[in-house]
C-alpha cells in the first residue's frame, strides 16, 4: 500500500515553501527580507567586535579557548553555520585567522586573498555573509612585511609589471604605496596601512553595503597584524 502524506506535513512543507525564493532560501536583508540573527556576539557590531579582540587577546596571552582545534569531532559539534564576522586577509602563511583570533567551526568567515585584495567574488562573498547571515562586522586585517604589498613597491620603483595575475594585485595595491610616498624610506610598513584603510573605505561604499553600514547595522574596520606580537591593533580611518 502507497504511503499516505500527512496531511499536517504537507502544511509545514507548504509554508516552508512560501517563504522561500525560487533558490530555496530564506531572503536576507539585502534581498528586503530579515536577516537570520545567528550567533553574532550580540548582533551588533560592537559586541561582535568586541568577541573578535577577545579572542585575539587570548591567543597572544597563550590561554585560548578554541586552541585551533581542527580535529573533525570539533567540526562535527559546531552545528548549523552561525557566524557572527567575516574577516578579509592575506594568504600570508603566517597569519592563520581562525587561530590568532582564537574561533571555532562556525564563528567566523574567512576571506584570503594576496594583500586582501577585492575582487567581484571577495565582494559578492562579503554581501552575501552580511546580507544572508546577518553578520554584523566585516574586518581587514593586514599585517606587518606583508609580500604583495612589497611586490608593489618593489614593481613601482624598477618601473617594471609583473606578468600574468599578480599584475591584478600589484595594480590594487599599487594606489596605497603612491600615497604614502614611493621615497619615503618607511614606504613599506606606511602602504600596508593605507591599503587596509582603503580597502575598508571601498567595502564601505559598496552597492549592497552602504545602506546596513549608514543604519548602524554592520560595520567595516580595519586592523594590522603584529607578526612579532601576535597582537591585532585597530587602524584610525582618519
Amino acid at each position: 500500500m502507497a504511503n499516505i502524506p500527512d496531511p499536517a506535513r504537507r502544511r509545514r512543507r507548504r509554508a516552508k515553501l512560501n517563504g522561500m525564493g525560487s533558490s530555496g532560501a530564506a531572503p536576507g536583508p539585502l534581498a528586503g527580507g530579515p536577516a537570520a540573527q545567528g550567533r553574532q556576539a550580540g548582533g551588533t557590531p560592537r559586541a561582535a567586535l568586541a568577541e573578535l579582540l577577545a579572542g585575539n587577546r587570548r591567543f597572544v596571552s597563550g590561554q585560548p579557548v578554541h586552541g585551533h582545534d581542527v580535529t573533525a569531532a570539533a567540526a562535527a559539534a559546531s552545528g548549523d553555520q552561525q557566524p557572527y564576522a567575516v574577516v578579509l586577509g592575506c594568504i600570508d602563511s603566517r597569519v592563520p585567522l581562525e587561530a590568532i583570533f582564537d574561533q571555532t567551526f562556525g564563528a567566523i568567515c574567512v576571506i584570503r586573498t594576496g594583500g586582501h585584495v577585492l575582487d567581484r567574488a571577495v565582494c559578492g562573498s562579503i554581501e552575501y555573509v552580511v546580507g544572508q547571515l546577518g553578520v554584523p562586522l566585516v574586518m581587514v586585517l593586514g599585517h606587518e612585511r606583508c609580500g604583495a604589498v612589497g611586490a608593489a613597491v618593489d614593481a613601482l620603483r624598477s618601473g617594471e609589471r609583473p606578468g600574468g595575475s599578480l599584475a591584478h594585485l600589484v595594480d590594487e595595491i599599487a594606489p596605497a604605496v603612491t600615497e604614502a610616498g614611493l621615497d619615503d624610506p618607511a614606504v613599506h610598513p606606511l602602504a600596508i596601512r593605507r591599503h587596509v584603510r582603503r580597502t575598508v573605505r571601498t567595502l564601505r561604499d559598496d552597492d549592497l553595503l552602504a545602506g546596513p553600514v549608514a543604519t548602524g547595522r554592520v560595520a567595516v574596520v580595519g586592523g594590522l597584524y603584529d607578526l612579532a606580537t601576535g597582537e591585532v591593533a585597530l587602524l584610525d580611518l582618519a
